[in-house]
């Protein structure tokens, strides 16, 4: 049902004109909690420091994480202190807690780990990232950024910059769920928010190989790079080259959102993919059954690999390069600029 649907929401069929009165009856909703929290019936907490949001406005994967990690990464050479707060999509636990090198991946979710492990950044997870944040502030007073992996609809946490993340399937076929994939309604999102003036989304990035989404003057959109490491790591963080994998039988495997793509891309660096295994997103791996007899080298994504390494640590993960076009970084460096100033002593918070 699940990959119906997703087929569906790439054009206007049959399927999709059938759930298009009940796409009108969630936009009716999700229009009403953005004014409750315009109007202040719901409140929205603002954090002493300046809050980036990366997120998409479609339903699936499109590309953030690796956003996000770009992100904190340039952030981080440019001498700031960044935090990272996040849901913690599929984890067992809903407590608030820090993401450290030895915390469970049922307790944290995938993606937090894969985070915390390609930046170092002190990242807290929650289940009202807003609760993230105010632990985040006080376990690291020095923090002077904070980036929200994924939230664009979280309003219970104001934010100064919002990053919207697309892929080459762009906004679809334009209708809200469960008609189509949007969440909110778009082009509209990029005009409307819950920020002061109605400011919605200040850059759109774009993590296909084309520009999926055109046509919006006054909100930058920017191209990306992605391509694979030229080497695959091993659990102790040790490197072994791509081209000394090309001879050898290789299973494939790929708990993330597109499989495909990934398998795709081995191909094209010339390895040989004796078995590919497409498993579901945020796969646990905890049911997975290791290969025998076959003699094959296990190759998987990073992501896959923060819950694969502790199962079976011979496994070899290629790491994804993903490289925003410079102009991105210009235009959010001048974005975050007038809101960057010294610490302050200690940090408070108060809602709006």
């Amino acid at each position: 049902m699940a990959s119906r649907l997703q087929q569906a929401w790439l054009r206007r069929g049959p399927l999709a004109c059938l759930l298009w009165p009940l796409s009108r009856l969630y936009g009716l909703l999700v229009e009403l909690r953005r004014l409750a929290f315009r109007a202040g019936y719901f409140k929205s907490e603002n954090l002493p420091v300046p809050v980036v949001v990366v997120g998409n406005v479609v339903v699936g994967g499109a590309g953030k994480t690796p956003a996000v990690i770009a992100l904190v990464r340039h952030l981080q050479a440019r001498g700031l202190s960044v935090g990272v707060v996040s849901r913690g999509y599929g984890r067992s636990s809903t407590q608030c807690l820090e993401v450290l090198p030895d915390t469970p991946i049922e307790a944290s979710g995938d993606e937090p780990a894969f985070v915390r492990r390609a930046t170092g950044a002190p990242i807290f997870v929650a289940s009202r990232r807003t609760e993230a944040a105010r632990a985040l502030l006080v376990a690291h007073p020095q923090t002077q950024l904070i980036v929200c992996d994924d939230g664009l609809q979280h309003y219970a946490l104001q934010r100064d910059v919002e990053i919207a993340v697309f892929d080459e399937r762009g906004v679809g076929n334009g209708w809200l769920l469960p008609a189509g994939p949007l969440r909110e309604p778009w082009p509209d999102r990029l005009r409307r928010g819950v920020r002061a003036g109605g400011r919605g989304i200040d850059l759109v990035l774009h993590t296909g190989a084309e520009v999926a989404v055109r046509g919006f003057s006054g909100v930058p959109g920017f191209g990306s790079t992605r391509r694979l490491a030229d080497h695959a790591l091993r659990a102790d963080g040790s490197r072994v080259a791509l081209e000394a994998l090309a001879s050898q039988p290789l299973l494939a495997l790929a708990g993330i959102a597109k499989p495909e793509a990934f398998f795709a891309m081995l191909r094209a660096r010339g390895l040989v993919l004796a078995e590919t295994r497409a498993l579901p997103d945020h796969y646990a791996f905890d049911s997975y059954p290791r290969p025998q007899d076959k003699g094959y080298t296990v190759i998987c994504t990073e992501k896959d690999a923060v819950k694969l390494f502790p199962r079976q640590a011979d496994v070899l993960a290629v790491p994804l390069e993903f490289s925003p076009e410079p102009a991105f970084f210009t235009a959010l460096d001048a974005l975050l600029s007038p809101l960057l100033s010294p610490l302050p002593s200690s940090h408070g918070h108060q809602t709006a």
